[in-house]
């Protein structure tokens, strides 16, 4: 771990407090003290061996003996032992340390209490760190493995591994993870080349970036082995790239057949449906034939009915004690005799009927639900709300402590408005501010009953309760939860439950009088049915020992026992577990008196070891080993079978040693070969008598099982539930049940019910569960029970690591299968490496023991999984946080490459069909070539005297003479107000000063490049037409900001190198700002050219302006960082830029009287035209608003346009998004200000990629109340080669939008779908082809046309198309083939066509544009050098992204890249650093389900990490390079397995 957790902050304070107490080591340099953040990781010193002696007396307190088994401890280490043989090296996530909360029941722990790695360690790190440094390593290998301590066998064989290192020894990682059917790469992973280097550190969000061709500091005494380069030599940070070459080392190639020829876009051929394997096992029996118990005896005086009995023992047994309640201590502090229940059940039942409401109109009538809330130490009170609600006839409706959600489905399902509860109880609901009882989530109305005695009215002398003969009428609901977490009430019948406790005397026997101890709930299942029923049918005396007396004095059942002579015990396995922990505490205990301690989650196919250990340790105690009878029930079933009292000195029932593997075929078979991967189980008894039972299949009709096959056990009987209250469908399949034979007809007309329960019928008619249904796991159609798969966990050495059944398993549906996720709660004092190495063994253990994939497994906090009532874990619950991204893990392991086996075929490239061939191809099918175009410069009327002026420097001439007051440009400060107006002949007079400026003191020539840097307003249009009087070539750049030199100066620096800048103009701020020393440290600032400021420039006349020979001189450089981070530049002629302004005037008809406001940043593109270019041609008026002024006043932008009633604005998408974030729930102050957006014809989004429809659309909504047409926004397209392809403008059609399938966009097709179908993604029109622009749509590989609605590269004919790459070195062949480029087939004319780099289609719609003819639409998919390659398909990363930010409420943005054929998503948390690890899955998730890829690795950041240039487009590139030059401060990485 030292090493490999983001310290900056947490180092800096250690060493600090530290300082004082460390000894220098003799001989190490003091400066390595401190870990250097960019070297070797050091190897982490582990704790000091331990003992096993100390192991174990840790292990007293925590083991959860329910899931213990020697049998399976030895079978895990065995299979862990076997991975150990291969060496495979397993990358650790990264936490920043602050990551490491505990949650709130631990925050008084330090986070590191116990691992002794960093203090006693630290000095060890530090000898070990320069030994390290010194020795030159010869391979990555030596230390990756040693970043993570332990071995592979149990941890009470402590880490003794000797390495030579005396007492620091460290383990290796070669156990962690190699998986049985990982294949050793022969061949290196594909590294696949990149295209950008890496850049300089942190720097705020919207700066343009050009790559640098070094790493900013890296020392140069720094080690040279600690860098790897990735393949084009970029130098980056070894921490990061060895983890991910760790991480393919791991990942297994796909062992795939090669290719079908085509590739059919459908669900079967997407997903690849696992064949079954031809080996499994298949049930051989014969079908089985239904299993009776034996009859049920008829003894003369069982009563008619439950009450009938209560009646006869409370009016002639009245002094006996019916039943024991125990205070916290576990002493009986009251029992109620049956003379007491009787007579207060009576009152209870009198009040109900009669007392609640008037006489004509009462409350209650006999049939009503009623809920009764009492809590688990309160049995008496319970007791008599259960017997009075019986004998008022009403319905009685258990359930737990108040609050939950699902109950209130329960209760407004059974339309209970009742509830009765103590008046202590009462007291402890939340109240509101008036004193009443807060209505709770999903709750109906409920009126509150308080039943202690004083509250009951007594009965009248003549008023006798109904008791009649038990019939089918409802007795009582037992609430059950089902997997998915909903709540259901079984329905028992009064002759249901009448005859449930029959079986059950007869079964164990009861007889009159007998003490029997009950651990269990009493308000349902076998705690109700013996403790509460069968106990009044047989008038035993039940001692009932609460929850929270056993957390407290887990021995006190026994103690109750031995006390009290207890004939019967009712526990579970936990029960036994905590009394063999507490047992050293108590040496003089008997058990002897026990004839049956009944085991109820004897279902549990791990109860075998929980009763095992408890006899061995409690036979010289008395214990009899013929008095352990496990039972097996269900809520639906009630009892299914449970083990009669065995005759003393019989031999014990033998058990089943069933196959795992066989098992999740649902096949029994005797496990001989592989121990490891077996199943021990004891039989739960025989049937219950009375009843039948028989096994069908799981799923699908009630097929009867083979004798040899697994199934749902079903009982037939009396005593089962006889419905779901209120839910008529789901009864039907499971209380109905007629089982069928295997053609399908039915046996017999008995109905059955559906226990839950799976299991078999064994030799002598013996039942064995193996597992419930709602724990069972169906992966690629093998079946696993979440129970073993939790005992194989445990069985991992864990003890320091996690709490022991504290671990939750289940599935989740991701990808058209389950996929299995573990969770378990960590222990506050484990170390990084103890968990992760735990993680990893366990991973090992569940694949090589039942030989399944574990898609995630999750370490969270001490206490924070949901919990239920009793304290179990909350299945559904945990599940529901997980999926949520509420689950908060502190630690978590993603595996979907080993899992996910059923993803599709990767594509592989067909031979190219020829470009002729497409060409005829399209003509057969009638379709036409893919092409459109604006309209017709040459056939427009223009205004005579613009035509006249080739340059737009004569126009401005032209306009200082013609009209010189008329003003051009206003430019306002954040409040709104101008701060500076130029007129015609003021810019004249300004650019005139500017360019004599130029030739006295820059001493320049035509053609000369001159930087200019301003920020935006004014000065730099003044500038940008000084230089072009000059005759000079302006480039503008944006400045540096003054906060962060160090990310902006660089830029600045790189474009003045590139551009050969014989002189910098700027302003007096911005020239001390580039001298200054903090400029110094970024850059050499002695070497800048002449920088001249113009902020106080003398009056002189220029003797005359430069007028360029031809029109194909050069005019201006257009500097621009693309996404992709190159830095381009571009030449733009004289009749280029005359071109452009004029299609543009056209387009949106500007001219003088007209008015257009701009927020756009003015350096580079279509932004930059409209801001200094436009209004100089066109002769309108141009108000200018610098988009920084917006962070502090985000109302100006639309306050501007409201109150100068602006018809045209131009905005860029970071503008967009600012007012759609901040104002959208400002829209009542909006109005309030008078803003009003009605007079705004166009308001259009500059940008050069696709258009975001889901921010333009909700920007129209949110401000359509203030007036904005919802026809109104819209988007630009451009690129580098030609920066203005597309403007809506004011004629023409709207921008039109369809659907594309987004399957088919990744195979470069297009499918057009409708709205709403699955996998479809919206794309809208970027506005109209401008006048005099031709674009087509051509395949880049073979550069033929394409036809209508085919996806290929945009190419355009253009007279303002860029003459050219302004390159360093002028790269010919690169510039002909972007800007002078024929299609190889099709075209007589030969036309010249510049690349965009773009992808896109044209397709003609029924619309008609402005010439008449039909519309042809443009549609812009993504850049082409954006997008990745995986799986042989085309991605675009924005529709990944897309997916990624809907995921979680926390997802501020994000970005996605690829290296090394990874997928690396990188996600900005907002919320707290809590939900970080929250987010890993929900990503895999997600783009698995959604884009089918699995992804690699999952980065969090803060926010603002992704950096993003002033269009607004995210920077990938340089994402990508900082986070392998490790400069991102992730809060966590995870590496998918």
């Amino acid at each position: 771990m030292a090493g490999d957790i983001t310290q900056k902050g947490y180092e800096k304070k250690r060493a600090k407090l530290l300082a004082p107490y460390i000894p220098q080591t003799h001989g190490v340099d003091p400066a390595l003290q401190k870990e250097p953040r960019n070297q070797t990781p050091a190897p982490a010193a582990t704790s000091a061996p331990s003992s096993s002696k100390y192991h174990r007396a840790r292990s007293g307190g925590a083991r959860d003996e329910r899931y213990r088994s020697d049998i399976h401890t030895e079978a895990v280490q065995a299979a862990l032992a076997k991975h150990k043989e291969q060496k495979m090296a397993l990358p650790m996530p990264t936490k920043r340390r602050s990551t490491f909360v505990q949650s709130p029941a631990d925050a008084c722990t330090p986070p590191d209490t116990s691992s002794a790695s960093e203090d006693e360690g630290s000095l060890r790190r530090q000898a070990a760190l320069s030994a390290a440094l010194h020795q030159s390593l010869q391979n990555a290998e030596s230390w990756i493995n040693r970043s993570i301590q332990g071995s592979s066998t149990s941890s009470s064989a402590s880490s003794t591994l000797s390495h030579g290192e005396g007492k620091g020894t460290s383990g290796t990682l070669a156990d962690v993870f190699a998986n049985t059917r990982i294949e050793n790469f022969s061949v290196p992973p594909d590294v696949t080349a990149t295209t950008s280097s890496s850049s300089s550190s942190a720097r705020p969000a919207t700066i343009d970036i050009p790559p640098s061709g070094i790493v900013k500091g890296t020392h140069k005494g720094s080690n040279r082995s600690s860098l790897m380069d990735t393949a084009d030599g970029v130098p980056v940070n070894s921490r990061v790239s060895t983890k991910i070459q760790q991480l393919l080392n791991t990942l297994k190639r796909p062992k795939r057949p090669p290719l079908k020829e085509f590739f059919v876009d459908d669900f079967e051929e997407i997903v690849e449906v696992p064949q079954p394997d031809p080996n499994q096992p298949k049930p051989e029996g014969r079908q089985m034939t239904p299993v009776k118990g034996e009859p049920l005896g008829v003894v003369c005086n069982w009563p008619p009915a439950l009450e009938a009995a209560l009646q006869r023992w409370g009016t002639t047994q009245a002094k006996c004690p019916c039943l024991t309640a125990l205070d916290v201590t576990g002493k009986p502090v009251y029992t109620l005799t049956y003379g007491k229940l009787w007579s207060r059940s009576l009152k209870l039942a009198y009040t109900l009927l009669n007392k609640l409401g008037t006489k004509n109109e009462p409350v209650l009538k006999p049939g009503d639900r009623v809920a009764l809330v009492y809590p688990n130490n309160d049995p008496v009170m319970f007791m008599v709300a259960f017997y009075g609600c019986l004998l008022a006839e009403v319905i009685p409706v258990p359930i737990e402590d108040a609050g939950g959600q699902q109950i209130g489905f329960l209760l407004g399902s059974c339309g209970i408005t009742l509830a009765l509860t103590t008046e202590v109880c009462l007291k402890g609901l939340p109240k509101t501010q008036n004193g009443e009882i807060v209505q709770f989530k999903g709750w109906p109305r409920l009126k509150w009953v308080v039943t202690d005695s004083k509250y009951l009215s007594k009965s009248p002398k003549d008023w006798q309760p109904n008791i009649s003969a038990a019939g089918t009428e409802p007795a009582y609901i037992e609430y059950k939860t089902s997997k998915e977490g909903s709540v259901m009430g079984v329905t028992v019948s009064r002759i249901a439950m009448l005859s449930h406790c029959q079986a059950l005397s007869q079964a164990c026997n009861y007889s009159e009088g007998e003490t029997i101890v009950n651990v269990l709930d009493f308000k349902k299942d076998a705690g109700l049915w013996h403790g509460m029923l069968t106990n009044v049918m047989n008038k035993l005396h039940t001692l009932s020992v609460p929850y929270s007396v056993m957390k407290t004095c887990p021995l006190s059942w026994v103690q109750r026992v031995h006390t009290h002579k207890a004939k019967v015990a009712l526990v579970k396995c936990r029960d036994l577990h905590w009394a063999m922990m507490a047992h050293r505490d108590q040496r003089d205990v008997s058990l002897s008196s026990l004839r049956m301690l009944i085991v109820t989650d004897g279902a549990n196919p791990w109860s075998v070891s929980s009763c095992d250990a408890f006899l061995s340790l409690f036979q010289s105690h008395g214990l009899k080993p013929e008095a352990i009878c496990p039972c097996a029930t269900s809520p639906e079933a009630m009892t299914v079978a449970i083990r009669r009292p065995g005759v003393p000195g019989a031999p014990l029932p033998g058990r089943a040693i069933l196959s795992m593997s066989g098992l999740s075929y649902g096949v029994i078979r005797v496990n001989t070969e592989d121990k490891n991967s077996a199943l021990t189980v004891q039989d739960v008894g025989h049937v219950m008598p009375g009843g039948m039972m028989c096994i069908v299949k799981p799923d699908g009709s009630p097929q009867l099982c083979k004798t040899d096959e697994i199934g749902e056990i079903c009982v037939s009987s009396r005593t089962g539930g006889m419905m779901y209250y209120g839910l008529t469908g789901v009864t039907k399949n499971t209380f109905e049940v007629i089982p069928v034979n295997s053609a399908g007809s039915p046996v017999g007309d008995v109905p059955f019910v559906r226990s839950g329960l799976l299991g078999f019928v064994g030799p002598g008619s013996l039942v064995f569960v193996v597992g419930k249904i709602d724990g069972l796991l169906t992966v690629s159609g093998r079946r696993h029970n979440a129970d073993d798969i939790v005992a194989t966990g445990l069985a991992v050495e864990s003890i320091k690591t996690v709490y022991r059944g504290r671990i939750a398993v289940f599935s989740v549906s991701v990808f058209y299968d389950e996929r299995i996720v573990v969770v378990a709660e960590q222990r506050p004092d484990a170390s990084e490496e103890d968990s992760f190495q735990w993680m990893s063994r366990v991973l090992q253990a569940i694949d090589s023991i039942h030989q399944v994939g574990v898609y995630c497994l999750a370490l969270v906090p001490a206490n924070s999984l949901p919990k239920t009532p009793l304290g179990g874990i909350h299945i559904s619950q945990t599940k529901q946080h997980f999926l949520e991204g509420s689950l908060h893990p502190c630690n978590i392991l993603m595996c979907p490459h080993t899992c996910v086996t059923n993803l599709p075929k990767p594509r592989q490239k067909q031979p190219g069909v020829g470009p002729a061939s497409v060409m005829v191809g399209n003509l057969v099918a009638g379709k036409r070539i893919a092409q459109a175009a604006g309209r017709d410069l040459g056939q427009i009327e223009d205004n005579d005297l613009v035509r006249k002026h080739q340059f737009l420097t004569e126009v401005l001439q032209w306009r200082a003479q013609a009209t010189p007051d008329h003003t051009l440009f206003l430019l306002l400060n954040a409040k709104g107000t101008p701060v500076c107006t130029a007129t015609c002949l003021q810019l004249h007079k300004r650019a005139e000063r500017i360019a004599s400026v130029l030739y006295d003191k820059g001493h320049l020539n035509a053609g000369d490049n001159v930087v200019l840097l301003y920020p935006p307003g004014i000065e730099l249009i003044a500038a940008f037409h000084g230089c072009l009087y000059a005759g000079c070539i302006p480039v503008t750049v944006r400045p540096p900001h003054a906060q962060n030199l160090t990310a902006t100066l660089p830029t600045v620096r790189m474009i003045v190198d590139v551009s050969k800048a014989a002189c910098i103009l700027t302003t007096q701020t911005l020239m001390r700002l580039l001298k200054s020393r903090e400029a110094a440290a970024a850059v050499d600032v002695k070497t800048w050219p002449t920088i001249i400021d113009t902020d106080d420039l003398p009056r002189k006349r220029l003797p005359q302006i430069y007028k360029p020979p031809t029109p194909e001189m050069l005019a201006y450089l257009d500097f621009s960082v693309s996404t992709t981070g190159m830095l381009t530049g571009v030449k733009m002629s004289h009749s280029a830029v005359n071109a452009l302004c004029r299609a543009i005037k056209l387009q949106c008809e500007l001219y003088s009287s007209r008015q257009i406001a701009i927020c756009l940043d003015p350096y580079c593109g279509l932004g930059f035209t409209l801001w200094c270019l436009c209004s100089v041609y066109s002769g309108h008026q141009s108000i200018l608003i610098p988009p920084m002024e917006l962070e502090s006043n985000l109302f100006l932008w639309l306050s501007t346009v409201s109150q100068y009633k602006i018809r045209d604005t131009f905005c860029s998408y970071s503008v967009m998004e600012l007012c759609t974030k901040g104002l959208g729930n400002q829209v009542e102050v909006l109005k309030a200000r008078g803003i009003n957006l009605s007079c705004v014809r166009t308001c259009v989004v500059v940008a050069e990629e696709r258009p975001r429809i889901s921010l333009t659309q909700s920007f129209s909504k949110l401000f359509k109340d203030i007036g904005l047409s919802s026809r109104a926004v819209s988007t630009t397209f451009g690129s580098r080669v030609n920066v203005a392809i597309c403007l809506q403008g004011t004629s023409g059609p709207d921008p039109t939008t369809v659907y594309v399938d987004l399957k088919s966009l990744r195979h470069d097709r297009v499918r057009l779908v409708e709205r709403g179908a699955p996998q479809s993604l919206l794309l809208s029109e970027s506005g109209k082809i401008l006048p005099g622009v031709k674009v087509i749509i051509v395949n880049p590989e073979t550069k033929g046309p394409v036809g209508d609605s085919h996806l290929g590269e945009i190419w355009v004919n253009s007279p303002h198309t860029a003459s050219g790459y302004y390159t360093i070195y002028d790269n010919e062949s690169l510039q002909a083939d972007h800007f002078n480029t024929r299609l190889s087939f099709g075209d007589a004319a030969q036309t010249l066509w510049a690349r965009t780099g773009y992808l896109g289609f044209v397709r003609r719609t029924e619309l008609t544009a402005a010439s008449g003819d039909r519309h042809d639409a443009l549609y812009v998919v993504g850049a082409l050098d954006e997008t990745l390659e995986l799986r042989g398909l085309r991605y675009h990363p924005i529709d990944i992204e897309t997916s990624v930010s809907r995921t979680h409420r926390s997802i501020a943005e994000c970005a996605v890249f690829t290296w090394t054929n990874l997928l690396v998503v990188v996600v900005e948390l907002c919320g707290c650093e809590q939900e970080a690890l929250d987010l890993v899955p929900l990503v895999t998730n997600v783009v698995l389900e959604e884009h089918y890829l699995i992804v690699g690795v999952v980065v969090v950041v803060d926010p603002g990490v992704i950096p993003i240039n002033s269009r607004g487009e995210k920077q990938r590139m340089h994402l990508r390079d900082s986070f392998l030059a490790d400069q991102l401060d992730p809060i966590y990485v995870a590496y998918n397995m």
